[in-house]
């Protein structure tokens, strides 16, 4: 039996039915033979119904604006897709061009980590005065493995502040703080856990923050 109680609730999992659940991370929704030939970059045949994939997806009116007509980068989400084992069109919602590189939302980002069945729900801890510099949140999880509490490095207004998020002109730091505070807290517990879940992309947030100011 598996119960959640939100983003900042406890998650409480039977490992044996998670073991044996499909839950993205796990194994693959639908298994593949490996003699047939796969979509992706990897060989002509490959590329082919990758293109013819991307060509289709590129047509579609439900598909993001952004991505219509437009059959190179509708072929890049159709692999990421099948790598991530997941939508094309959840991948397209949640990819995002910034500053001529790809992002993702962070939403999606946490998503992916709460929903791997790898590790129980992102919760936050807030530290410091509300408001002022020493205001911080901490990103924590579970690995359900090893039963390990994982913790991200802390986020305060001090650092935003300090590595120029928080004065940029339109800075959504100066007005959703706690908001920031939470996605970047998590960002930093991804990045440096499992990486591999957003396939080394940065987050909105982070290509936003992180131009015109001093990157981390």
């Amino acid at each position: 039996m598996k119960t959640k109680e939100g983003i900042e609730g406890v998650v409480q999992v039977n490992l044996t039915e998670l073991q044996n659940s499909d839950a993205a991370g796990l194994k693959p929704a639908v298994k593949q033979d490996p003699c047939l030939p796969q979509a992706g970059f990897n060989s002509p045949v490959g590329f082919e119904m990758l293109q013819r994939a991307a060509k289709m997806l590129s047509s579609g009116t439900i598909f993001p604006e952004r991505f219509r007509n437009n059959i190179g980068d509708c072929a890049i989400v159709a692999d990421m897709a099948l790598r991530l084992n997941l939508s094309p069109l959840f991948v397209a919602q949640n990819l995002y061009v910034v500053y001529g590189s790809p992002a993702w939302s962070s939403k999606f980002l946490i998503g992916l980590w709460n929903s791997c069945g790898r590790y129980s729900a992102i919760r936050y801890e807030f530290v410091g005065t509300e408001g002022q510099d020493d205001w911080g949140c901490v990103a924590k999880s579970k690995e359900w493995a090893t039963g390990e509490e994982l913790v991200g490095p802390p986020v305060t207004l001090s650092l935003a502040k300090k590595e120029g998020w928080f004065e940029k002109r339109g800075s959504k730091w100066q007005t959703m703080p706690a908001l920031m505070l939470r996605y970047r807290a998590a960002t930093f517990l991804i990045n440096t856990v499992a990486p591999e879940l957003g396939m080394g992309v940065r987050t909105v947030e982070e290509m936003e923050d992180c131009s015109n100011a001093a990157g981390f």
